[in-house]
């Protein structure tokens, strides 16, 4: 196989990097709100995995503008849409 050459080639290798950290971190994260949940401190164990999955969806949605980024204004409308559901769908039940 042959590298990509070029700035489009590494910024996409820097990009599965952070994606992979960004796993092992959630992972990270998840085992410590485990913990904190079998001790008795699961109201903090919300907003550890609010966190990790925030972090994950950052991650998704460059990737996914990269997708819709030259598409027809109904994907960006679509992925706006979408991203916005997300977000409220992870605050909303933090502030609840």
């Amino acid at each position: 196989m042959s590298k990509k050459s070029g700035n489009n080639g590494e910024r996409h290798i820097s990009l599965n990097k952070i994606a992979f950290w960004l796993l092992v971190a959630a992972a990270v994260i998840y085992l410590v709100g485990i913990i904190l949940s079998a001790v008795g401190l699961g109201n903090i164990t919300g907003y550890l995995q609010a966190v990790a999955t925030a972090a994950m969806i950052c991650v998704v949605a460059i990737l996914a503008w990269r997708f819709v980024a030259h598409k027809q204004t109904v994907w960006i409308v679509l992925y706006f849409v979408v991203l916005l559901v997300v977000i409220a769908g992870i605050i909303i039940p933090l502030v609840l």
